[in-house]
C-alpha cells in the first residue's frame, strides 16, 4: 500500500472549505491563517492582480481581523497592493470593489454560527467567482503553496487603509431618494451583525448625511461575533421573533432584519407578520422598471428571478411590460446572469436582491430602501401593500435527509406523470396540469450543494391545495 501524497491531503482539506460560491469552514480546524494566506496568493495569481489593488474587508467575528491580516500577507507576497477597508458589510465590500474597480476579499461566514468564518471573493467590479469561474483553480494554486511554501515576488505589494462607509452610504442615497416619503417608524434587528454599522450610516446621520423622515428603533446594533441574542440568520423563523414582538410593542410601521454580513434583508409588517421575499422582489422590480421607463420609455428591460420565487414575481414583471428571466438558485449564478442579460434587477426567494446600478451585485440595504420608498409614498399599512404581491400560498423551504436522491426523483416522476409537466433547470420542478376544477400548483425539489438533503418548495392557488401537494411530495421524498 502506498502512503498518500501530502499534496492530496492538502487538496482534500482545501476542498472541504472551498464551496461552490465561497470559502467557508470551522475556525481552527477547517480555516486557519496559513490556509487563508495561501488562498490569497492563489487568488492574486489566478486573476492576475499583481501590480493592482485588492480590497480586503471583514465582519465583526472574533477571527476576522486575524484572517484579514493573513490574507493581506499572501496577497502582498504575490505583488498585489492591499486596500484595507476594515469592518464592513459584504455589500460595502462590493461597493469598494466596484468604485475602485479592484478585486476584493470579504471575511464573513454570513449567517453561520460564531464558530465559522469564510471568504467571499470578487474580481474587479464586484464580479463573483464560483468553482466554475476560478475558485477551483485558486484552490489548486493554494494547495501547491501550502505543500511547497509561498514564494514572494521580487516587488511585494504595499498596503493602505481606506474608510468607505460614508461614500457607500452617499452612493445608496443617490440611488433611492427617501427625502419625500411620509414619516415612518422602523424597528431594525441587526442581529449583532454588520447592519449595526451600516444602518445608522445609510438611514441615519452617522456618516454625516442629512436626516431622513425615518425613525429607527435599533435592536442588537452592538457588533458582537458571538451572536449573544440570536443567530444572525433571519431565514429561520425563530430568529425573527424578537423583531416581530418589538414592531408591535413600538407601534412601528414595519421591521427589518439583516443577516450577519448585512447583505440580506428580511421584512415584517406592522402586525409582526413576515413579508415574503418574493413580495419584496415584485415591489422592487416594479420600481426599477418604472425608473428605467422614466428616461427610456421603449427600453427592453429584463428582470431576473430564481425558480423558487413565487409566480407573482414573473407575473408582475410581465404585467409591467418587462421580460422575466428564470435562473437556477445561487448567488454567483445570478450575478453572472445579471451581466449576461443586462438585467436591471434580480430577486431571490432567499432575500438576496441584485442591482445593475450596484455592479450587478446583491445589496439587502438597497432593497430595503426601495421598500421604504414605496411604502412611504402611499398611505396603506404594509400588510395591505404586501398582500397585493402575496396572493398565493407557499410552503416555505422544507428540508429532508435523503440517502438516495435519484430514487426519490424516480418516485416523484412516476407519481406525477400525466398530472404535471417536468423541468430540470435546477433539481426537479413539477407544475400541475390544471383546469377549471384544479387550482394551480407547482413544486421544486433540489439537492443541497453541501449536505445529503432535498429541499422542497411548494406554491399553490390556495392553502388547501398547497398542503395536499406538500404532504404528497414529502411522503414520496421520505418513503
Amino acid at each position: 500500500m502506498h502512503d498518500s501524497d501530502p499534496i492530496d491531503d492538502i487538496r482534500a482539506a482545501l476542498s472541504a472549505v472551498v464551496k461552490t460560491y465561497d470559502v467557508r469552514g470551522l475556525v481552527g480546524s477547517g480555516l486557519t491563517p496559513e490556509i487563508v494566506t495561501a488562498v490569497a496568493a492563489g487568488f492574486v495569481d489566478e486573476i492576475g492582480a499583481a501590480g493592482s489593488e485588492v480590497v480586503v474587508g471583514h465582519d465583526m467575528r472574533d477571527s476576522s481581523p486575524e484572517f484579514a491580516a493573513a490574507f493581506a500577507r499572501g496577497a502582498r507576497a504575490r505583488g498585489a497592493d492591499v486596500v484595507s477597508i476594515g469592518l464592513c458589510s459584504t455589500d460595502e465590500s462590493y461597493y469598494a470593489s466596484g468604485a475602485l474597480n479592484a478585486a476584493a476579499a470579504m471575511f464573513t461566514a454570513s449567517h453561520n454560527p460564531a464558530t465559522y468564518n469564510g471568504i467571499k471573493l470578487s474580481r474587479a467590479g464586484a464580479q463573483g467567482i464560483s468553482l466554475d469561474t476560478g475558485l477551483a483553480a485558486i484552490r489548486d494554486r493554494a494547495a501547491a503553496y501550502l505543500a511547497e511554501g509561498l514564494v514572494e515576488v521580487d516587488r511585494p505589494g504595499g498596503c493602505r487603509e481606506l474608510d468607505v462607509l460614508a461614500d457607500y452610504a452617499a452612493y445608496l442615497r443617490r440611488l433611492v431618494d427617501l427625502n419625500g416619503i411620509r414619516p415612518i417608524r422602523v424597528v431594525v434587528d441587526a442581529g449583532n451583525g454588520m447592519g449595526g454599522l451600516t444602518v445608522p450610516a445609510v438611514l441615519g446621520q452617522a456618516a454625516g448625511l442629512p436626516a431622513l423622515p425615518i425613525e429607527i428603533v435599533p435592536m442588537y446594533f452592538e457588533l458582537d461575533g458571538s451572536f449573544p441574542n440570536h443567530e444572525a440568520n433571519p431565514l429561520e423563523p425563530a430568529n425573527l421573533v424578537d423583531l416581530q414582538a418589538a414592531v408591535v410593542e413600538h407601534g412601528a410601521d414595519l421591521g427589518l432584519a439583516f443577516d450577519g454580513d448585512a447583505d440580506r434583508c428580511f421584512v415584517v409588517d406592522e402586525t409582526g407578520a413576515a413579508v415574503s421575499p418574493s413580495a419584496v422582489a415584485a415591489i422592487v422590480a416594479l420600481r426599477e422598471i418604472a425608473r428605467v421607463r422614466a428616461t427610456d420609455p421603449d427600453a427592453d428591460i429584463t428582470i431576473i428571478h430564481n425558480l423558487i420565487t413565487s409566480n407573482i414575481v414573473p407575473e408582475t414583471i410581465e404585467a409591467a411590460g418587462a421580460t422575466p428571466y428564470r435562473t437556477r438558485v445561487g448567488h454567483s449564478l445570478i450575478k453572472d446572469a445579471m451581466r449576461e442579460t443586462g438585467a436591471v434587477f434580480g430577486g431571490e426567494h432567499s432575500a438576496h436582491y441584485y442591482f445593475r446600478d450596484f455592479w450587478s451585485a446583491d445589496n439587502g440595504m438597497l432593497a430595503a430602501m426601495h421598500l421604504l420608498a414605496e411604502f412611504g409614498s402611499q398611505d396603506r399599512p404594509l400588510s395591505e401593500l404586501a398582500a397585493v404581491y402575496s396572493p398565493y400560498s407557499q410552503s416555505g423551504e422544507i428540508n429532508s435527509s435523503v440517502e438516495d436522491v435519484p430514487a426519490a426523483y424516480a418516485r416523484i416522476v412516476e407519481t406525477f406523470t400525466g398530472r404535471a409537466e417536468f423541468d430540470e433547470l435546477d433539481g426537479l420542478t413539477v407544475t400541475g396540469l390544471t383546469d377549471e376544477s384544479e387550482p394551480f400548483w407547482w413544486f421544486s425539489v433540489r439537492p443541497s450543494n453541501t449536505e445529503p438533503l432535498l429541499r422542497l418548495n411548494v406554491e399553490a392557488a390556495d392553502i388547501a391545495t398547497m398542503a395536499r401537494v406538500r404532504d404528497e411530495v414529502l411522503g414520496l421524498i421520505r418513503a
